[in-house]
């Protein structure tokens, strides 16, 4: 993954200072946050003073700046990385898989997927298939970007009976996480996504229908609709890159027609 910046570069005070920008915190409020002064705070960004390791870290975690990229600030400074990157089929991360497999079994009939960072594909249970069904081939070829398989016109998009809504929703939520990450190749997907034929230019935003009390994904599937609340749930307290980047997403049924069609899916796998 990249960045806004190119890490090899820039000088810690500058890095500091374009996260300070992108979070929209002044160097006033900043010093106050990380219990330093301002002067020295300005020192720090103008390169007349070399920020510690301690203050490096204390000045990310104020800017609530994810762990991947302190890593970069702490290299630009001249320190080594604290936060381990550990590929998730290590050894070590044997907790998390376990743990990620509770989830996802847990969550049956409802469907539920693993991502990263990127929104990449990385565990989803057997339910997910329904989600899944009449999706182009290439499509589910390793690695599958989830957001690029459901709004894709060969994708999931042609079966979204109110995709306007979802497009948006999934939009709003990719660009929330560029704007927190600075992230180049999730701004490039963004692109890409925002191009597909047929979408519009900038995502609608739409009031909500009278009683309704979330978005919900209207799926047609099998003659009839199926509609989905999604939830997000993350790890609390993750002290790796990996780990931090992680996101359980869940899609539970906001009708009984649509639980009813889960737990026939779900019989239906057990007996075949």
């Amino acid at each position: 993954m990249t960045t806004t910046v190119d890490q090899r570069h820039s000088t810690i005070g500058a890095l500091l200072r374009q996260w300070r920008e992108r979070r929209r915190i002044s160097q006033l409020d900043l010093s106050i946050a990380a219990d330093i002064s301002a002067r020295h705070l300005s020192f720090v960004e103008t390169g007349r003073s070399r920020p510690s390791r301690q203050m490096v870290l204390r000045l990310s975690a104020c800017m609530d700046v994810p762990l991947r990229e302190r890593n970069h600030l702490l290299l630009a400074a001249g320190y080594a990385p604290v936060y381990s990157a550990q590929p998730l089929e290590g050894a070590s991360m044997a907790p998390v898989r376990e743990a990620l497999g509770v989830i996802l079994k847990g969550h049956e009939p409802s469907p539920a997927v693993v991502v990263d960072r990127a929104w990449t594909l990385l565990e989803a249970n057997a339910s997910t298939a329904l989600l899944l069904e009449g999706v182009a081939p290439e499509l589910l070829e390793p690695p599958v970007n989830v957001l690029r398989l459901s709004l894709h016109p060969r994708g999931v998009a042609p079966r979204i009976a109110n995709l306007g809504e979802w497009r948006a929703h999934l939009l709003h939520r990719l660009h929330r996480q560029i704007d927190h990450t600075g992230d180049e190749d999730l701004r490039a997907l963004y692109r890409e996504l925002a191009g597909y034929p047929g979408a519009e230019p900038e995502a609608p935003v739409e009031a909500p229908a009278a009683g309704e009390v979330a978005l919900p994904l209207r799926l047609r599937t099998r003659g009839r609709e199926l509609r989905f609340l999604s939830t997000v749930a993350t790890f609390g307290t993750p002290l790796d890159v990996t780990v931090s980047e992680l996101v359980i997403e869940s899609f539970f049924p906001a009708d009984e027609a649509t639980a009813a069609a889960l737990r026939a899916a779900q019989a239906g796998r057990a007996s075949g």
